[in-house]
C-alpha cells in the first residue's frame, strides 16, 4: 500500500521495469514522471520539488544525468531517495552483480573484478563496492578513459588491492569476474563514437580474453549489450556468461533495496 515515484530523466528499460514490477509484487502503486514531466530544477526549484513529492508519495527512485540533482533531492526529500543511476554512479547495478556473483560463486570478499574498457559510472561504482565487500578490482582500459582516482584512493585507503593494468591480457589473469559495458552512448555524436571505438577495441571480451581469465571466471555486463564490439557473441552466450542472471537481480535486489528504505 506504498506508493512510490519513478522519475526517468534519463530513458530506461531494466531500470524502469524492475522498479514497477518489484513495486506491484510487494503490494505498492507506482508513479511514473519523465524528464519533460518533472522539468528538474526548471522552473521550480529541485528542492521545492523534493519538499513536494515527498507530501504524495512514501518513495523516490531516479534517474538522472547529473548528480547534483540527485543530491539535492535526496537533501530536502522527507522520504528515502533511491540512487536509479547517474552519470557518476549505479549502485543498484552493483548491487545485483554482487548478488548474481555470489548466488554463483559464494562470497565476492577477497575476489578478483576486472572492469574492461571505458571507466564510466558503473565501474565507479564497482570501486566504490570494492572497499565496501572487500574484493579487489583491476581497471583494463585506455589511460584517457581511467576511472575516478578519487574513488580509487578511497578503496585503497580501506585495504581493497584496487590497479589499473593496460594490457587486458594481463589484467585478467587469475580473475573471478570480468565485466565491461558499452563503448558509446546513444548521446554521442558520430566522431565521438569512432574515437572511443578506436580507443577501445583492444579491450573487447572475446573467447581469447575469457581464457585467459579461466574456465572459473564470470561474465557479466549490465546491457544493453552492443554485440561484435565490447564483447562478442560467443561471451554473450557462453558458459561463462551470468547476463541474464544479472539482468533478473536488478528485479530482486531492488526489491530488497526498496524494503531497506521503507524498513518494512
Amino acid at each position: 500500500n506504498r506508493m512510490v515515484a519513478l522519475i526517468f530523466e534519463k530513458p530506461s528499460t531494466r531500470t524502469r521495469v524492475s522498479f514497477d514490477v518489484g513495486v506491484r509484487q510487494m503490494g505498492g502503486e507506482v508513479l511514473v514522471l519523465s524528464g519533460q514531466e518533472m522539468q528538474l530544477g526548471h522552473g521550480e526549484s529541485i528542492a521545492d520539488t523534493a519538499r513536494v513529492l515527498s507530501r504524495y508519495v512514501d518513495l523516490i527512485m531516479i534517474r538522472t544525468f547529473d548528480e547534483t540533482a540527485l543530491i539535492e533531492l535526496a537533501d530536502h526529500a522527507t522520504v528515502p531517495v533511491i540512487n536509479g543511476l547517474t552519470d557518476r554512479s549505479h549502485p543498484c547495478q552493483i548491487m545485483a552483480d554482487i548478488m548474481t556473483y555470489e548466488e554463483h560463486r559464494g562470497s565476492i570478499a577477497g575476489k578478483k573484478v576486472v572492469w574492461a574498457g571505458d571507466g564510466n559510472n558503473v565501474a565507479a561504482s564497482f570501486i566504490h563496492a570494492a572497499g565496501q565487500f572487500g574484493f579487489d578490482f583491476t581497471f583494463t582500459g585506455p589511460a584517457q578513459l581511467d576511472p575516478d582516482r578519487r574513488l580509487m584512493d578511497e578503496a585503497r585507503a580501506r585495504g581493497v588491492e584496487v590497479e589499473i593494468v593496460r594490457d587486458p591480457e594481463v589484467a585478467v589473469e587469475g580473475a573471478d569476474l570480468v565485466v565491461t559495458d558499452t563503448w558509446v552512448s546513444m548521446h554521442d555524436a558520430l566522431s565521438t563514437r569512432e574515437r572511443r571505438h578506436n580507443l577501445l577495441r583492444p579491450y573487447q571480451v572475446n573467447r581469447r580474453l575469457m581464457a585467459k581469465a579461466g574456465d572459473d571466471a564470470l561474465f557479466m555486463h549490465c546491457l544493453p549489450a552492443h554485440r561484435g564490439e565490447e564483447v562478442t557473441d560467443a561471451v554473450m552466450d557462453g558458459p561463462q556468461s551470468v547476463v541474464f542472471d544479472e539482468a533478473e537481480n536488478r528485479l530482486h535486489a531492488q526489491k530488497a533495496i526498496m524494503r531497506w528504505c521503507l524498513e518494512v
